[in-house]
């Protein structure tokens, strides 16, 4: 049998996935403490001593969600090893028959509607996009150390690229009639060649 602390974990991380499945399906502001429980396989209670409080266990699942999702990032990135290459590594963000979007951006869209109005969810969304920034900009801070760019403001850029990608994913998830997958990857790779080229060595 598993260590407690193990069996702990375990357990978090099943409350974790029913919670992002449940948010995701019926949204944050429908969605009981006893919903999540009855899909974790707890009663209220068992859920309760792991997360006091609604707010908490939503914290906690936006969290997990969005470290799941950046570290899935990391390992895109660094499949590539050219530094202009990892930085229009995204494709996977428009594809519908990726199984992680259809919890992601439900998930992503309804954490930004709470962060509008609360400070907990404006940190978690703030550390979130500047994980992107940082890891963007490492490919922008290799590219400089391999002569494949100028000097030019490495943060900014990263936010400018970070950016594109959020901009279009929204365009994209809630207006898909309008705006395919072949739309986002094709622009997102413009736009980006587009931010850099003034910045390319000669």
């Amino acid at each position: 049998m598993p260590p407690i602390a193990e069996l702990e974990a375990i357990r978090k991380a099943q409350i974790m996935e029913a919670a992002l499945a449940t948010i995701a399906s019926r949204g944050s502001a429908n969605v009981t403490m006893e919903e999540i429980a009855v899909a974790a396989g707890l009663s209220k209670g068992g859920l309760a001593h792991y997360y006091k409080s609604k707010k908490e266990l939503f914290l906690a699942a936006f969290q997990f969600f969005f470290d799941r999702i950046f570290q899935r990032s990391k390992e895109t990135m660094a499949s590539f090893d050219d530094p202009i290459d990892q930085l229009m590594s995204f494709n996977w963000l428009y594809n519908l028959d990726d199984e992680d979007l259809h919890i992601g951006y439900p998930i992503l869209f309804d954490a930004m509607s709470m962060v509008v109005r609360d400070e907990d969810f404006r940190r978690i969304f703030h550390d979130w996009i500047n994980n992107w920034v940082v890891l963007l900009g490492g490919a922008i801070q290799e590219g400089l150390q391999r002569g494949q760019f100028k000097e030019m403001d490495v943060k900014g850029t990263a936010r400018a690229i970070s950016g594109i990608y959020q901009g279009l994913c929204t365009r994209w998830y809630l207006d898909p009639e309008a705006h395919s997958s072949r739309w986002a990857v094709d622009s997102y790779r413009l736009a980006i060649k587009g931010l850099i080229k003034p910045y390319l060595a000669d």
